[in-house]
């Protein structure tokens, strides 16, 4: 799952036509190519949130934006096959994420995917996904998505504990979850649940009740991310005026552990240190595609894309991406063209995340020295590092996975 943080980063100008260098097409359709669409409503926004939402009063009169939202999308749809040019390949992966994307009415979401087949073309078997939250869907939106080509949906869940919830601010009913589950499945499409811990009041008691409760509707993917309390949010201001504590670090590794645990034991297997599914075909290709350092064009306000070594953000406010989008403009705030040495770095954070691990012959000789040592500590496997040359996180590595990446990197 890609979230938009709200805090752009750094860069140089981006052009006004969204040209990119000729090296950034070069070897365009040899890596994995997906599109990511980021939907930025909310119907309130949740105390932890630091992504790039927002509610319809914070845009003005009721309603502002998302009515029109999908014909913006779809400029920039049209923008990306032009810089991309006849040499575009077809996609891949399609992941609309937000925000609550389900916001837009089903026939929105189905057009944007119906202008991505006509821009771009879709890949046999092509995975398509939307977030959703449990309140914003109903059986008959659900079957208008599968009709219209989406493939996956991935539930917010975060809890099945009511006060934990409220504490996150979340809005629905947790009992409703498993009804959604059963739907999305009816209507054909894989389901996933994402679920928080770390939450300030969260038991590890109330930890097990949310991990029970996913595993009892049967979805065909789990992923569980830590609570991270990010500057600006409201939550953050709770913690500094002492209203809550901040999540304790020993507290998160024992209630991931009891994740792993209790979905292992419930037949998912992990593919990705906060990812977990039935099966190789379960899992999430498009989220695969980003740890591959593969290519993706991220539509929509405050989205980043990658192609080719060059990855760019669009501007953040919704009105200022459609104002620039609408006039035949990138949507483009900055952009960098990414090193050769900072290339290596996201080739080694990120692959050591997976479960196939990280091939060794792809790190540098002061970072296979370390290795020995990170087989000793028990946060690499001590097999794999010697019978397949990969570096393979063990359980306790994956607690750990910055400071292995640390040591690869000769840190």
């Amino acid at each position: 799952m890609e979230d938009v943080p709200s805090v752009l980063p750094d860069g140089e100008p981006a052009p006004r036509d969204g040209a990119l260098p000729s090296s950034a097409l070069t070897h365009l359709g040899e890596r994995p190519f997906g599109a990511y669409v980021h939907v930025p409503f909310c119907s309130v926004r949740c105390g932890y949130c630091d992504f790039n939402t927002y509610t319809l009063t914070e845009l003005g009169m009721p309603g502002a934006g998302v009515s029109s939202y999908a014909d913006a999308a779809l400029a920039e749809v049209a923008l990306a096959a032009d810089v991309l040019g006849p040499a575009r390949p077809p996609i891949d992966t399609v992941f609309v994420g937000g925000g609550t994307p389900t916001m837009l009415r089903s026939r929105d979401l189905v057009r944007i995917v119906d202008g991505l087949r006509g821009a771009f073309g879709l890949a046999e078997g092509v995975e398509i996904t939307t977030e959703a939250n449990p309140d914003s869907v109903t059986p008959d939106s659900l079957r208008e998505l599968a009709d219209g080509g989406f493939t996956r949906v991935s539930l917010g869940m975060q809890s099945a504990v009511p006060h934990v919830l409220r504490t996150l601010e979340r809005t629905h009913d947790p009992a409703n979850v498993g009804r959604v589950v059963d739907a999305v499945r009816a209507a054909g499409m894989q389901v996933s649940v994402d679920l928080i811990y770390g939450t300030p009041g969260e038991s590890l008691g109330d930890w097990r009740t949310s991990l029970e409760a996913a595993v009892t509707m049967e979805p065909d993917h789990i992923s569980a991310y830590a609570l991270v309390v990010e500057d600006g949010t409201k939550l953050a201001a709770q913690v500094r005026r002492g209203l809550v504590t901040m999540p304790d670090d020993d507290d998160e590794a024992d209630k991931y552990e009891l994740a792993d645990e209790m979905l292992s034991t419930a037949g998912f297997g992990w593919y990705e240190v906060s990812n977990w599914a039935t099966s190789p075909t379960t899992r999430c290709r498009h989220n695969e595609g980003y740890w591959a350092d593969g290519d993706w064009w991220g539509i929509g306000p405050g989205a980043h894309s990658h192609v080719g070594g060059v990855r760019w953000w669009n501007v953040k406010h919704p009105n200022a991406f459609a104002g620039r989008v609408n006039a035949g403009d990138s949507p483009a705030a900055g952009r960098e063209l990414l090193t050769e040495e900072q290339r290596y770095d996201e080739r080694v954070l990120l692959g050591v995340r997976l479960v196939e691990g990280l091939p060794l012959d792809l790190v540098r000789p002061d970072g296979r020295r370390a290795v020995a040592g990170l087989v000793a500590d028990g946060l690499l496997d001590g097999p794999s590092a010697v019978r397949d040359a990969r570096a393979v996180l063990t359980r306790r590595g994956r607690l750990l996975a910055d400071t292995v990446v640390r040591r690869l990197l000769g840190y």
